[in-house]
């Protein structure tokens, strides 16, 4: 887990250690990073001096291993921090309680829980006065508690998060504001000595509707890694491919606010004019210190005044000596809650409150007993129907931090907590929820398995209610089977399904959602009707039916695809163009990229797919006949940026004049250029790693240039072409200098792309 709240909990941190002099050369090397926080570093450290120093004092492995284990659980690698702390358990007896807490959690958040309230039961043991021990023995037990609803939500993640850590989401116009350690500055940014990771900034995404679409249903398959007891945790090197890039663009939320240190979770007025950020202590663009060394965390308030955010003020109950963060409006704006490491709280984080009333604080008040445990409290969130969520691993929970919901009345948890359960927490950490009202639709943080990597953002919803649909002969009522069911889900294209031998096919609909269904089936005329769950139905089962009546119509059915990947395109605008009677008809494809039409016989058509920064694809189809029959054509977009590598244009060595195989594929360059009379590419050229890095940029520039002078040849306007040559510096397949490769390796980084510079 990447994020700053982890500062919160370094104060109060004692280790035994021995006499610096009597120490070895590499313990003192890892007691240097770990006193300076650099986890990454000491884990390495403390691992090399296991590994290699032999004849090792028994009070320096010990010693060593305490911080080790340390330094895994701060980095969240639960995997060795489970090895770590369990060798440690095995190998000593006189350690102190804290290590049976830690081996505990470790296991725990590895979802090993029997063995978990074994470690839990010993701590207890030794540390009676702290009630965790009693608390979480009793509780595991007795797991099913923590999965009486897990059937009812549905968790997806969200396409914005990156490699690195995305959380913390919060409503802003619309749309959300999360932290993220992502990098889109194109330059080198800044790590985190903590755990090498980039600072954080705040991200906007500007539309939750699109968040809500649903991707992968990630519910049963988290639920089956809690039940079944384990995943791995990802270390500090986990690599992330390509794959794992954000699919939606999130854009920077404010350059005033986000700076070079780390910007955290935030809270908005109703309004929407005035902001309380989490952020690193800083003054002047300077860090400031704590008297132990440490930068702390500091709570901040900005106003938005035409469109930008001025005035960034401290809050009046900062220190420098703790951390105060996490901050969260009450639904009225009376009230703030947030967390903070401040003397006389109850354990290492606790939740505060404190009122606000016409931009004046009051004095903070801490939560009190029934929200705050022994463990860490945070990322408060105060919803509208006077419920506050938070996070914890202190209170009973499936391991790491667990969202919990206190209902509170005149401030105070008259109920005491109650965690959500699954799927909404998972066996690591689960943090950064917000909600509406009724805990219908959401967002929660988690670095769970199942997430692209490091702490992800995910969307929920309440599991919805399940609708037949039933297709029939309209004149036999006969069951229809094998008949294809399009959803429709308010005006989008989602899923296409197919009818069973009963002619039924079922669906789990949404509330507050508009559906249109059409059937569609070889020798009938497709119809469709509508359905609403605007209204709630008492029926636990629903039936929708469609009557199909026979047809000499045409069925017109095919995928969008995208040319560079050839994978579904969704939010395509298709029309199909009746040219004898000029009607139309129009769908917007969904996650499938699927679209169907009905098309009167003996009529032309053409069939027009458009997207924003994608070229318009139009298709033209002669007379269809008087026979029903279905017709099947998928269709290719080429999108602003795509870049398609020209599979046969290759050159000999230090030439550049186009070779016989590479006229056929420029000729298919000719033909999409063509096609597309708007669009403008680059052609790029690349060499391979042979000859000095200056003769390389210029072969690679003779070489785009000689692809473009080709195409200008043959009628496209040199102002639709860019030539660029990239020499050596994009080599495909390792045949970098000093490599031996052989002639047809080389020959294949000596080659030509073209790149969609602008399309319409």
């Amino acid at each position: 887990m990447n994020r700053i709240v982890r500062v919160l909990l370094l104060t109060g941190l004692a280790f035994w250690s021995l006499n610096v002099q009597a120490q070895s050369a590499r313990l003192r090397a890892a007691n240097k990073q770990f006193d300076n926080l650099s986890y990454v570093s000491a884990v390495r450290a403390y691992e090399e001096f296991l590994r290699a120093d032999k004849k090792k004092d028994p009070a320096e492995t010990r010693d060593a291993l305490i911080k080790l284990g340390y330094s895994y659980r701060k980095l969240q690698d639960t995997r060795n921090a489970e090895r770590v702390y369990g060798e440690l358990v095995k190998s000593y007896t006189d350690l102190d309680s804290e290590v049976y807490l830690y081996y505990a959690q470790s296991l725990a958040a590895n979802g090993k829980y029997r063995e978990s309230q074994k470690m839990y039961s010993q701590y207890g043991e030794k540390q009676g006065q702290d009630l965790r021990g009693r608390r979480f023995t009793v509780s595991y037990m007795d797991m099913s508690r923590f999965y009486q609803d897990s059937s009812s939500y549905r968790l997806y993640n969200l396409p914005i998060n990156s490699r690195q850590a995305d959380f913390s989401p919060m409503y802003y116009k619309g749309g959300i504001v999360f932290v993220s350690a992502r990098d889109e500055s194109g330059v080198v940014k800044r790590v985190f000595n903590w755990n090498q990771t980039p600072f954080l900034d705040l991200y906007f995404h500007p539309d939750t509707n699109q968040l809500r679409v649903p991707g992968a249903d990630l519910t049963r398959s988290i639920n089956s890694a809690v039940l079944g007891g384990g995943s791995d945790a990802k270390t500090a090197g986990t690599e992330v491919t390509a794959e794992n890039q954000p699919l939606s663009k999130a854009e920077i939320f404010s350059r005033t606010l986000n700076t070079k240190y780390h910007e955290g979770p935030m809270t908005f007025t109703k309004d929407q004019n005035y902001i309380v950020f989490t952020r690193n202590n800083t003054s002047k663009g300077k860090a400031g210190k704590s008297s132990d060394g440490v930068k702390k965390l500091k709570l901040y308030s900005s106003v938005n005044k035409n469109g930008k955010w001025v005035d960034i003020q401290e809050v009046p109950f900062n220190s420098n000596e703790y951390s105060v963060g996490h901050p969260a409006f009450s639904a009225d704006n009376t009230k703030m809650y947030f967390a903070s490491d401040m003397p006389g709280g109850y354990g290492g984080t606790d939740i505060y409150v404190v009122e606000f009333n016409n931009g004046q604080w009051g004095t903070p008040v801490n939560m009190g007993k029934e929200i705050n445990t022994e463990g860490n409290e945070m990322f408060p969130f105060a919803s509208e129907g006077d419920d506050l969520y938070f996070s914890s691993d202190g209170h009973e929970g499936l391991g790491g931090l667990d969202v919990f919901v206190a209902e509170l009345k005149d401030g105070i948890a008259y109920k005491g907590v109650q965690n959500v359960g699954a799927p909404i927490n998972s066996e690591k950490d689960d943090f950064g929820f917000i909600t509406d009202k009724n805990r219908t639709t959401g967002f929660v943080s988690s670095n769970r398995k199942k997430g692209v990597s490091d702490d992800d953002i995910y969307s929920f919803r309440r599991a919805c209610k399940q609708l037949n649909i039933l297709v029939y002969d309209a004149k036999t009522n006969t069951p229809l089977e094998n008949a294809d069911v399009r959803i429709l889900r308010n005006g989008i294209n989602q899923d296409l399904r197919l009818t069973n031998v009963q002619g039924r096919t079922d669906l789990c609909v949404d509330s507050n959602t508009e559906y249109e269904f059409k059937a569609i089936k070889e020798g009938y005329a497709m119809n469709s009707v509508r359905f609403s769950t605007l209204t709630q139905s008492a029926k636990p089962v629903m039936n929708v039916s469609i009557y199909l009546e026979k047809s000499e119509n045409t069925l017109v059915k095919g995928v969008i695809k995208t040319e560079v990947n050839q994978q579904p395109a969704t939010g395509v605008k298709v029309t199909l163009r009746n040219e004898k009677d000029k009607s139309e008809q129009t769908v917007t494809t969904g996650p499938d990229g699927g679209y169907e039409f009905d098309v009167k016989p003996n009529a032309p058509y053409t069939i027009t797919a458009q997207k924003d920064r994608y070229a318009t694809k139009k298709a033209q189809y002669g007379k269809t006949k008087r026979k029903s029959k279905i017709v099947t054509d998928s269709l290719g977009l080429y999108g602003v940026g795509d870049v398609f590598q020209l599979k046969n244009i290759y050159y000999d060595l230090n030439k550049f004049f186009i070779r016989a195989d590479a006229a056929q594929e420029l000729d298919h360059v000719l033909a999409i250029l063509k096609e597309y009379p708007q669009m403008q590419i680059e052609l790029r050229s690349h060499t391979d790693a042979r000859a000095t890095d200056t003769y390389n940029i210029r072969l690679s520039e003779s070489r785009a240039r000689a692809a473009m002078d080709y195409l200008v040849a043959r009628g496209i306007p040199a102002s639709r072409l860019v030539a660029r040559g990239y020499g050596e510096s994009e080599i495909l397949n390792g045949c970098v200098d000093g490599v031996n490769c052989t002639e047809s390796e080389h020959q294949q980084n000596r080659r030509t792309e073209f790149k969609v510079l602008a399309v319409q």
